[in-house]
């Protein structure tokens, strides 16, 4: 494409807050993109065609180069467009060469200037189109939050999940139309916020602090087992924490968690990096249903739950770059299908607590090699008047990494 759509940032300062090769851009512009306020921000004398964005908007985007073509398209963004942006959107869609990209001050930058506080010290969350579960990951004490909303009530819903949470003393500031001439904003704590709308045009920010008593979850795996739901199907807290150690999550990549049980192992592996994505396997749709409000609760409500049994619900699921197994070892193919979907590279770690099971994990390492384990965990308890071990049932831990598969074999085992 020999002109690219240029995508200009625009912040509630409107027109008067664009810069001199900005305003070139759109009033040379054939057509413009935008909603319906972005558009009403440029000036009446500005010839272009408007079109506004319909909803949804997502086959807009992918089909913007076909809908104007030989015409100069100019794109409206709030803000920084590759800040969560429609920026963002078009050049993963086209490619950075059909887009030029001319920034505004982000909001996250007003809101930092107007705090006080430094961009690299403050984490930012987006709840644009997402559940608002996802703030609940962040929230550790002292922890600086600022979070993009979708509307003028994002700020009441953060303050009722940190409230109930154990973090109803935190410090909320609703940052409202940053930059522009109608610029305000709003102040309370979790606990006592008063604002149940603000304006759409909102960001909050949160000094997040603990309520007396709350006990911090920690960013590293290996949670409290009472931070779940379970009927007893849990991975516990020290084999959990082993096990992902072995798992080795790494931003970006996917796990398939089989035999999920409460889902702890999927949702660890999500709070490692908010890119990590997981689909927790579920055979009960009691516990299907408890896996996602277990992994609502702790922050990562994007995790996957497939109800079904496997192999079978395995089916047609992206390939994963680790597997676990934490339950029906025994069946038929579970652990040759996983096996095969691993990407080149990938790790496979399967848990056992029973002597059949050991024997298929067994078997597995004599035929993919890999490491295997028993751990053992005993937990101080009282014995009378004095203090014994008490031990929990051994886990044996079978891991493995996938090798590129060597030509004339299958799976990549010989």
């Amino acid at each position: 494409m020999s002109t690219p759509v240029v995508v200009v940032g625009i912040g509630a300062d409107g027109w008067d807050g664009l810069s001199p090769r900005a305003r070139r851009a759109v009033e040379d512009a054939d057509v413009l993109r935008g909603s319906a306020r972005q558009l009403a921000l440029v000036p009446d004398d500005v010839p272009a065609e408007r079109v506004p964005w319909p909803s949804p908007m997502a086959p807009a985007l992918a089909g913007l180069l076909d809908a104007h073509p030989g015409r100069r398209v100019v794109v409206l963004a709030s803000g920084d467009p590759m800040l969560s942006g429609v920026g963002a959107s078009l050049v993963r869609l086209h490619g950075a060469g059909a887009v030029e990209v001319l920034p505004h001050p982000s909001s996250v930058t007003l809101a930092c200037a107007r705090l006080g506080w430094a961009v690299e010290d403050t984490q930012v969350v987006s709840v644009v189109g997402r559940p608002v579960d996802l703030v609940a990951a962040h929230a550790t004490p002292g922890r600086r939050l600022l979070v993009l909303g979708s509307d003028g009530r994002t700020p009441a819903e953060i303050a009722r999940l940190l409230a109930g949470h154990g973090y109803g003393a935190s410090r909320v500031v609703a940052l409202a139309q940053l930059g522009g001439p109608a610029e305000r904003s709003f102040r309370g704590t979790a606990a006592g916020w008063s604002h149940a709308g603000t304006d759409p045009l909102v960001v909050t920010a949160v000094e997040v602090v603990a309520d007396p008593g709350t006990e911090p979850l920690p960013a590293v795996p290996g949670l409290p087992d009472g931070a779940y739901a379970h009927d007893g199907q849990l991975t516990k807290r020290d084999v959990r924490a082993v096990t992902l150690a072995r798992l080795a999550p790494v931003p970006g990549q996917l796990l398939w968690d089989v035999g999920a049980g409460a889902g702890s192992i999927g949702i660890e592996w999500m709070r490692v990096h908010p890119s990590c994505r997981a689909v927790a396997v579920e055979s009960s749709a009691e516990r299907a249903r408890r896996i996602a409000e277990n992994a609502a609760r702790l922050g990562v409500p994007g995790l996957q739950v497939v109800e079904g049994r496997a192999p079978a619900a395995l089916d047609r699921l992206p390939e994963p770059d680790a597997v676990f197994v934490g339950g029906g070892l025994t069946s038929e193919g579970l652990l040759e299908t996983c096996w095969a979907a691993l990407r080149p590279g990938g790790r496979l770690v399967a848990n056992a607590v029973t002597i059949e099971g050991e024997a298929v994990l067994a078997a597995w390492r004599s035929r993919a090699g890999g490491e295997l384990i028993r751990l053992s965990v005993a937990h101080a308890a009282p014995v009378g008047g004095y203090t014994g071990w008490r031990p929990a049932m051994p886990v044996t831990i079978w891991s493995a990494v996938r090798p590129a598969v060597p030509a004339g074999t299958a799976g990549g085992v010989a």
